[in-house]
């Protein structure tokens, strides 16, 4: 069952769980039947975007109407490949906008970007994270610093991006979680939103993710956070005997006007829980 958020040093206090190692033969050959394929389909789906990118360039420059579906499509066939089951509630937003979900694991890169075409908003150490900046790469995703100094600057990219149609995607928790909760939203994200260079028009459309753990494993099993190694969890999602599932829940788009960040922080943030709480407390 999902918490309200609040007592997130609590939570967090917990050792995460042993992440199970794969057994005998039988592990080792679901990993491979599983890893295999998914690696093979984004390896392809890198060497191709790149003349797709190169041809969309010359019709369309900034905007992205053919590699965002296309990225899509990929993402689909990973989690296929996976055997990790999927599924999206509502419909994508249309017109200038963005997107800001909770964040429970690497996997968001795949399950959120199977839902609808998204350029994650990242900070910048993610670039250079062994496997993940191959996906972060094949994404676009959009780097940021954390640092003041460099805010106006990162605004104005932003906002450029925003104009050229891209729905970016941002995590207002600042963090992932176990999986298990929605933290608190940091308002000060929210002040980007509001920059006068976007659209009047703007929107944000809450997205809700929530993993569902294989028959038998920890709740927690999809859940990447803390100090857990990249590989050792990866290892553990596909020697899994049997895989459990992950819904994607796109709420109804929230206008930016009239709103200040706090308060736009707010509407975005129920709108995440709202879901996400009524389907953790669910058997």
């Amino acid at each position: 069952m999902s918490d309200p958020g609040r007592g997130s040093a609590t939570w967090r206090a917990v050792e995460p769980p042993a992440l199970p190692r794969p057994e005998g033969l039988r592990g080792w050959a679901r990993v491979l039947r599983r890893g295999i394929p998914a690696v093979l389909v984004l390896l392809i789906g890198v060497v191709l975007i790149l003349p797709i990118r190169a041809i969309e360039w010359l019709f369309h420059r900034a905007r992205r109407p053919w590699t965002g579906p296309y990225v899509q499509g990929i993402c689909r066939l990973v989690l296929s490949c996976m055997g990790l089951g999927w599924s999206r509630q509502g419909r994508p937003m249309r017109g200038p906008g963005a997107v800001v979900a909770n964040h429970s694991s690497w996997l968001d890169i795949l399950t959120m970007n199977a839902a609808m075409p998204v350029f994650f908003v990242s900070k910048a150490e993610v670039r250079g994270w062994p496997g993940i900046n191959i996906l972060t790469a094949v994404t676009n995703t959009h780097f940021v610093v954390r640092d003041p100094r460099l805010a106006r600057e990162q605004a104005q990219e932003f906002a450029a991006r925003v104009r050229a149609g891209h729905r970016l995607l941002f995590f207002p928790e600042g963090t992932s979680t176990d999986g298990r909760r929605v933290l608190p939203f940091k308002p000060t994200l929210f002040q980007g939103f509001l920059d006068p260079d976007l659209p009047d028009s703007l929107a944000i459309q809450p997205m809700s993710v929530t993993y569902r753990a294989p028959a038998g494993a920890d709740p927690r099993f999809y859940g990447w956070w803390a100090d857990m190694p990249l590989a050792d969890h990866l290892l553990a999602v596909l020697s899994a005997p049997s895989q459990g599932d992950v819904t994607v829940h796109l709420g109804k788009p929230i206008s930016v006007s009239g709103h200040t960040r706090k308060t736009l922080s707010a509407a975005a943030e129920y709108s995440v829980r709202e879901y996400f709480d009524s389907v953790a407390q669910k058997p």
